[in-house]
């Protein structure tokens, strides 16, 4: 059994799509959510930081890793997707070229794609006032780095080649924001291919339909500002 520390989030959202892809590939692994709201500040509670030290979820603790020994505790959504990979040896090539492919694009996932996608929600939306040289940088590197995914899957079904791998649940859950991001997939054609393919296949669906029990559309309160803006007791950012 998995324990999975969860909020239907874009990093959460990665887990969620292994996990579900590997039921469907005939490697089912037994997991259970176990919400962190980070609206909430579930993401400060001890018992939380005692398996993410970085008060980020998505985080993992596996109950029968595959050594048979002590549970293993897992964070940041990228080193859970290549510890699952490598339990499962599912969606990561086993052979030197493609392992190094697959990572070089979850690692410019979680380096950049995330990251800047991030600033820009974050300045676009959240931020108590607009400040145009932040959204103007955001903006313009979100749009690059789109640039570079749509070069990227030219003349391929995913984002590694012709099978679908970790680095394709890492990038697909912040492509899915792309109206967030002020863009317009019309304008990267096989970013658009890609996710609209990504998006019909059922553990995909199942992924986001499950998140929707924990998804509230509620107004931002300061107390959730504090939460996910600024650590508590400080004004300093700290951002989702």
């Amino acid at each position: 059994m998995i324990d999975l520390h969860y909020w239907p989030t874009p990093n959460g959202h990665k887990i969620t799509l292994f996990l579900e892809e590997a039921a469907d590939a005939g490697r089912p692994q037994a997991y259970r959510i176990a919400p962190v709201n980070i609206g909430a500040g579930d993401q400060f509670k001890p018992e939380f930081l005692a398996i993410s030290p970085n008060n980020r979820m998505p985080a993992i603790v596996d109950h029968a890793p595959a050594d048979g020994g002590a549970a293993v505790s897992v964070f940041e959504s990228g080193a859970i997707l290549r510890y699952l990979a490598e339990k499962t040896g599912l969606f990561a090539p086993a052979d030197l070229r493609g392992r190094v492919e697959v990572d070089e694009w979850l690692f410019w996932q979680v380096g950049g794609f995330g990251p800047m996608l991030g600033q820009n929600h974050h300045f676009n939306r959240y931020a108590p006032e607009k400040v145009p040289y932040a959204i103007d940088r955001y903006q313009r590197e979100t749009e690059r780095l789109y640039g570079v995914l749509d070069k990227r899957l030219a003349g391929r079904a995913f984002i590694a080649g012709e099978a679908l791998s970790i680095a394709d649940f890492a990038c697909y859950p912040w492509a899915r924001e792309h109206d967030w991001h002020h863009v317009d997939l019309a304008r990267y054609p096989d970013v658009q291919r890609w996710h609209d393919a990504l998006s019909a296949r059922p553990a995909f669906q199942r992924a986001y339909e499950m998140g929707k029990v924990y998804r509230a559309d509620k107004a931002m309160t300061d107390e959730m500002r504090k939460h996910l803006f600024g650590t508590p007791g400080s004004s300093a950012p700290n951002p989702q």
